[in-house]
């Protein structure tokens, strides 16, 4: 028994080592099949994963070959986040100021509903925990959508006081979103009002995914240089990263409960692990020139490895 205990613990070592020393080797796979820079990922329920580019494309990519299952041209304008909801359907939010859901079969998908609210660029949706969704977008509003009778219907907006980005859910009442005056909000979902304000966060509003939640009290955002780290619960800052020479960090990754990735400007992959209870960062390892350019998208795929893209329109598995 006990050598069978030492066994499992081996392997679980060499599968972190395998999967998180990204730094130590090549990437595995190298996929261009879009024809401009690549804004975000997203894994599917059943283990395949998808991109969505400035070309206006989504693609599902097989998860053995990694070469696309299926291509979805449904926007007229580049995506900018996709999801996939707990009912199973896809959703994705785009330049041209819609946001489409989409049934999903195999090799074949069907449009089943557009949402025409927003007048400027939809930059990100979530799933909140009760179902409802939320938009952001540069027309300077949050928009909530809650289903009835099979149909997303508008159900409350937020007007910001700047373009907005990124959006996250901090709390089960509580969403976080941040505004490009430097400005990060806190609002309550059931009073609908703002609990705080936090003001000089360095971040960006170009940054989809540089919101992260840590932990269920610890919020992570990427910046100009800099990582930042929020307790959600007291609005109190835990910890600022100097992370010099990355230029604007693009997004943020978890791995697992202790290790995190971030992608920059400067065509880096840095690996952190938290520690300090999740209040504090240590460099673990800098992958440079991961990609010939920008990198806008990270995502842990459901076998371990890591899928990243971004400007060069390529996406690398590692």
């Amino acid at each position: 028994m006990l050598l069978i205990i030492l066994w499992e613990l081996i392997l679980i070592i060499v599968n972190l080592f395998e999967n998180y020393n990204i730094e130590l080797k090549d990437p595995k796979y190298i996929r261009k099949y879009h024809t401009n820079l690549i804004f975000c990922s997203t894994v599917l329920k059943d283990g395949r994963f998808a991109t969505g580019s400035k070309d206006k494309l989504i693609i599902i990519y097989n998860q053995e070959t990694y070469i696309p299952d299926m291509t979805i041209k449904a926007h007229n304008g580049g995506i900018r986040c996709i999801i996939q909801i707990s009912s199973g359907e896809l959703v994705s939010c785009s330049e041209d100021n819609t946001i489409k859901i989409y049934k999903i079969n195999e090799n074949k998908y069907e449009i089943i509903q557009t949402l025409t609210y927003h007048t400027n660029w939809v930059n990100k949706i979530i799933e909140l925990n009760n179902k409802q969704l939320v938009s952001c977008s540069f027309d300077h509003s949050i928009i909530f959508y809650t289903k009835d009778n099979n149909e997303y219907k508008k159900d409350d907006s937020i007007t910001t006081n700047g373009y907005n980005g990124p959006i996250i859910q901090t709390k089960d009442n509580e969403i976080c979103y941040y505004e490009d005056n430097k400005t990060l909000c806190f609002y309550d979902i059931t009073n609908k009002k703002i609990n705080i304000k936090l003001n000089g966060i360095n971040a960006s509003f170009y940054n989809f995914d540089s919101l992260l939640m840590i932990s269920k009290d610890l919020l992570l955002i990427t910046g100009k240089n800099q990582i930042t780290i929020i307790n959600v619960n007291s609005y109190e800052l835990a910890k600022i990263i100097d992370v010099s020479n990355s230029g604007l960090i693009f997004t943020a990754c978890l791995l697992n409960n202790n290790m995190i990735l971030t992608s920059d400007e400067n065509k880096r992959i840095i690996q952190w692990k938290l520690i300090d209870n999740g209040n504090d960062l240590e460099l673990i390892s800098i992958k440079e020139n991961a990609h010939d350019g920008d990198i806008y998208t990270l995502t842990k795929l459901g076998n371990g490895l890591i899928l990243s893209a971004g400007y060069d329109q390529c996406v690398k598995i590692w």
